[in-house]
């Protein structure tokens, strides 16, 4: 019986090399424990050897004492004041790839109280037109009117609708419905259109997607534009030098804008007037032809054999 008793109390029982480690294994869990209490406590600069450390100073902003009432200033001074912040913008706007950097920065001008937003705004939005569709990766991109907030489209006076990117095959976002906000455009009492090229002429010849496809989509296009700002009274056509008024483009869309009853007028980019430019465009180009020197042949020099 007392064997029995010492078995099962054996089990309880610790050997004393095991106790000895057990307590040598505490004792320098706790020095460390201290040394590093002791490491976190010193500063940085007394764990350096040789080089000191010299604290780093943030340079404080200068808050001036007395800002400048810029809000006392009469309006007409203060526009003067935005018209001068703005003044290094695009003529005309449209989603280019760098205006994170150039617009975004500047508008944030408008978020210094409610007061200044108002009027910045209705400067910004109201000075320069907006392209309706964009032209640079045109295919990709939403057109930056139905990017803008109902608000912003409400201050536009002024519009362009550029013609000519994808000619032989139109963007897809070339829509005009309800997401495009034209609606919200009431404010807009000029639209500018911009012929880049006309198809019908001979030099596309081979090159087009069937006759007469991009300037049937043109003419669609312009009076979906239209339909849709019924306060534009004016309507101003502009194009590159290869654009001719008699062209089919530029005669559909002048049907078009004749029909809306709107006023025309012509851009300074071409430099149309109200008369007819084929007679002089094809005396100069004669002129310029007759001006080209050939060798071994002298105008106006009879020969006789």
């Amino acid at each position: 019986m007392p064997r029995r008793a010492a078995r099962r109390a054996g089990h309880h029982l610790v050997p004393r090399s095991y106790a000895s480690t057990s307590s040598a294994y505490a004792s320098t869990v706790a020095a460390q424990a201290d040394s590093e209490d002791e490491a976190n406590k010193r500063s940085i600069a007394s764990l350096t050897l040789d080089v000191p450390l010299i604290p780093l100073k943030t340079k404080a902003q200068r808050v001036p004492l007395n800002p400048f009432p810029f809000l006392s200033l009469p309006s007409e001074l203060r526009v003067k004041v935005y018209e001068h912040y703005f003044d290094g913008t695009d003529k005309v706007l449209d989603l280019d790839p760098d205006n994170h950097r150039r617009i975004h920065k500047i508008l944030g001008l408008m978020r210094v109280c409610k007061q200044i937003h108002a009027e910045a705004a209705h400067l910004f939005y109201s000075t320069r037109p907006f392209r309706i569709f964009p032209t640079h990766h045109a295919k990709k991109k939403k057109p930056l009117l139905a990017r803008l907030k109902p608000g912003q489209r409400e201050y536009i006076t002024s519009l362009e609708l550029r013609l000519g990117p994808g000619w032989n095959s139109p963007p897809k976002t070339w829509v005009v419905n309800d997401a495009l906000g034209l609606k919200d455009c009431v404010n807009v009492r000029k639209l500018n259109v911009f012929v880049e090229c006309d198809p019908s002429d001979g030099v596309f010849k081979g090159f087009r997607r069937s006759e007469g496809f991009y300037e049937g989509f043109s003419r669609r296009l312009l009076a979906s534009v239209i339909d849709e700002l019924p306060a534009v009274g004016v309507i101003e056509f502009d194009a590159w030098s290869s654009v001719k008024k008699s062209g089919d483009m530029m005669r559909g869309l002048l049907d078009v804008a004749t029909q809306s009853k709107r006023l025309i007028r012509w851009g300074p980019e071409r430099g149309w007037t109200d008369t007819d430019e084929d007679t002089t465009s094809a005396d100069s180009a004669a002129r310029f032809v007759n001006s080209i020197p050939i060798q071994g042949y002298a105008s106006n020099i009879l020969v006789v054999a």
